[in-house]
């Protein structure tokens, strides 16, 4: 199929249930979709612990050119706001001290907040959302799994799902019944990041509360498998994960 041509923009979201003092708080977000006229299904573009950065940016891109409108916010934006950058050990500690001053509570808030967005647009079909997730947002993608809105997940190697979650409390494998929809978790077998074991605990968590699901292992991958900008790309996973994905949101188009 032809690729359609896209616009992109970066836009403000004005914060969803603000309180007084988050009166003028407002979210970044990169925001691509189909040039053509049409009716579109919506998608959340999840970041790494890298921010809305070119890898980001060019998902989003790609998930607008299969005909959806793809919204990325910026989940950093009270710790850092405008914050990316690549891939070197100095670029990993900086983003994993964003990633843990995060809160999930404020990551649900400002995904919906991303969704409503994406509800107010004429385009945009109001029916069910998807969203999509790397790294930290892999995790993220795990717990925004449990929005209502969403009505297909996909979760690559989300570290520290059946261990933690952001800004403490129970693990975020521990809502795995909250999930609505269906949930396609993406995992490489030499992630040191990621045992098998957590593998396993995530699929089982799924199988108990019967949640429509499927776990991709893919042997000889490493954490970062889907990123072309990473020295653990790997094009063979890469290119089968992207098929998967295109299969579990075409079931909302």
């Amino acid at each position: 199929m032809t690729e359609r041509a896209i616009d992109t923009t970066t836009v403000k979201l004005s914060l969803r249930d603000a309180t007084p003092t988050q009166d003028n708080f407002q979210i970044a977000a990169y925001l691509a979709q189909p040039k053509e006229p049409g009716s579109y299904p919506g998608v959340v573009v999840l970041q790494e612990i890298f921010g809305v950065n070119i890898h980001i940016r060019e998902v989003t891109e790609r998930i607008a050119k299969e005909g959806y409108v793809a919204i990325a916010p910026a989940l950093f934006q009270r710790q850092a706001p405008g914050f990316e950058t690549g891939y070197t050990p100095e670029d990993i500690e900086i983003g994993r001290k964003y990633a843990m001053q995060t809160q999930a509570s404020e990551l649900l808030s400002d995904i919906q907040t991303a969704i409503d967005y994406l509800k107010s647009l004429p385009q945009v079909k109001k029916d069910g959302f998807s969203c999509i997730g790397f790294c930290f947002g892999g995790h993220v993608a795990y717990l925004a799994a449990t929005l209502p809105d969403i009505k297909a997940t996909a979760s690559f190697y989300g570290a520290g799902i059946t261990s933690r979650t952001m800004g403490g409390g129970a693990p975020t494998v521990t809502r795995t019944s909250e999930i609505t929809g269906t949930l396609y978790a993406f995992f490489g077998m030499q992630d040191s990041s990621i045992l098998t074991q957590q593998v396993d605990e995530i699929e089982a968590e799924l199988e108990k509360y019967k949640i429509p699901h499927r776990v991709f292992r893919y042997d000889g991958a490493d954490h970062g498998f889907f990123c072309d900008h990473r020295g653990s790309y790997n094009p063979k996973a890469a290119a089968d994960a992207w098929e998967q994905v295109k299969q579990l949101f075409g079931q909302l188009v």
